[in-house]
């Protein structure tokens, strides 16, 4: 009989003295087990191996936490920190995250008690416990855990592995976790608080020196106020939004706040001004292939001007975002934008109907039923067409037989 490999680890660990390891090690792998097993049950398509299969796996927790456990005994709780969160790393993928996460929780414990670095372990671990809330969808304990990692490395020029600032990044990471509380307040009708954590935001953002970061602020800011319905404010922070894109020379950003801006003139009721910024959004958006932008800007146009009665426009511009649908194949903006089109197309020769209805003489009508055979696109315009005195009679005649028929 021999052992497996799991269990070789366990007799190695309390064999050389290492109890605390064991004890962690035993119940981590006693919940991979349960966790493999209740995902089995879900889903007779989940593939992931034992972990009895994964030897790297359990040579990594060997390592790591025997010399996390030496490092323990010493006080050296700096050393203890990095096994840790070497673990954390090694296992940060989509199948082990609660892994991860398990010795994240263990980092922030550990970081508490680790004062000769100034607090850099204690920020990161933070950081580290922002993003495990974050992604379980707690913002408000995300939130706590950020706004901590701010505080921490304000003043600091710390960075990570990767040699990313710490600083910007608890207020990317910070910002982040705002907008989505944020929306959330929204979607309640919450604007007042929604508009007071993002100003909180913007002030985040100007600290970390950042005008991209800045403008994004400043963005959803701007449709917070839109939503709120304070317009006028709405209008001054995005005018904010559309200078900054302007001084980083970043058209995309540009193009977004023209949209917004438009947006909020459009609420106003001031459509010509809406068209001029939309008509912006559209050139931007051309030159820089953005077809979903173009897209969006051209429906918003065709909606002005079917509701001001301008049909043909109208048309215009809806069949601008369907080409270009069907260009991108995008089939349900396709959908979408046909429908569009189709209304518009149809107020347009609603128009040609009912004047020629209202007309009520010979070559109006014989124009309706002529299109009515033809079923063209469009009506033939009666004022164009002159026909002799002579044909009248016949055109009577047609009319009155088409009339029977």
């Amino acid at each position: 009989y021999r052992n497996s490999y799991t269990k070789n680890v366990c007799v190695e660990m309390l064999r050389d003295g290492y109890h605390k390891s064991f004890t962690e090690f035993f119940a981590l792998t006693e919940k991979w087990g349960a966790l493999r097993e209740a995902a089995r049950v879900r889903s007779l398509s989940w593939a992931q191996r034992p972990l009895e299969e994964q030897p790297d796996k359990l040579d990594h927790f060997y390592y790591y936490l025997t010399r996390a456990e030496t490092a323990e005994r010493k006080e050296y709780f700096e050393e203890v920190y990095n096994n840790l969160y070497a673990l954390a790393c090694y296992f940060n993928n989509s199948e082990d995250k609660w892994v991860r996460n398990h010795f994240y929780e263990r980092c922030f414990k550990i970081a508490q008690v680790i004062k000769i670095d100034g607090g850099k372990k204690e920020a990161e671990a933070h950081g580290h416990m922002g993003l495990l809330f974050e992604e379980d969808g707690q913002l408000l304990e995300a939130a706590e855990h950020y706004e901590a990692f701010h505080q921490l490395t304000q003043g600091r020029i710390w960075k990570d592995e990767t040699g990313r600032v710490l600083n910007l990044l608890a207020c990317e990471s910070l910002l982040r976790t705002y907008r989505l509380l944020s929306d959330k307040m929204l979607e309640n009708k919450e604007y007042k608080q929604a508009i007071r954590i993002l100003i909180k935001a913007c002030e985040i953002a100007k600290e970390g020196n950042d005008k991209k970061m800045e403008g994004e602020a400043s963005y959803y800011l701007g449709l917070a106020h839109l939503a709120a319905g304070e317009y006028e404010t709405a209008l001054a922070v995005l005018n904010t939004y559309g200078k900054i894109s302007t001084d980083l020379d970043d058209d995309l950003s540009l193009g977004r706040a023209y949209e917004a801006t438009a947006k909020v003139l459009q609420s106003q009721g001031q459509m010509a001004e809406a068209v001029k910024y939309l008509k912006k959004v559209m050139k931007i958006a051309r030159n820089n292939f953005q077809n979903l932008d173009f897209v969006r800007a051209s429906t918003m146009l065709g909606d002005i001007y079917n509701e001001k009665g301008h049909y043909s426009k109208a048309s215009e511009y809806f069949q601008q975002a369907f080409h270009t649908t069907a260009d991108i194949m995008n089939i349900s903006l396709m959908d979408e934008t046909k429908v569009h089109y189709g209304i518009a197309k149809a107020h347009q020769m609603m128009l040609m109907v009912n004047s020629c209805i209202e007309s009520a003489d010979l070559i109006s009508l014989d124009c309706l039923l002529s299109w009515k055979e033809s079923r063209s696109d469009m009506i033939p315009d009666p004022t164009s067409v002159q026909i002799p005195i002579l044909q009248r009679t016949e055109i009577m005649n047609n009319v009155r037989k088409k009339s029977s028929d």
